[in-house]
């Protein structure tokens, strides 16, 4: 996986959940393991942003309900983050592709 796409989709991510600023050159289970805990912590404190995060990333409703309906609790901050990264990737790939 390319590098800088991991770390330009992170750099979206972080501005998004407001996560300090980490190391640029990560992996990206270590980049998933820091947006699970903010997911987590939004869980259980913050709800309401949470959803907000969602839609400004614009994960999709289909896909937010079906991760919040078929989750195993014990898994769904895990689902949620992976799809926000996969999303977030995917915005930049297309901004690199038409730009």
């Amino acid at each position: 996986m390319d590098q800088t796409i991991n770390s330009e989709s992170f750099e979206l991510i972080q501005k998004e959940l407001n996560l300090s600023d980490q190391a640029a050159s990560m992996s990206e289970e270590e980049y998933l393991k820091i947006i699970s805990k903010a997911v987590q912590e939004m869980l259980n404190r913050d709800f309401e942003r949470l959803l907000q995060v969602c839609y400004r990333i614009d994960l999709g409703e289909e896909n937010l309900k079906k991760i919040l309906n078929e989750s195993d609790p014990d898994y769904l901050a895990s689902d949620l983050a992976h799809a926000l990264w996969t999303r977030q990737k995917q915005k930049v790939e297309i901004r690199r592709r038409y730009s």
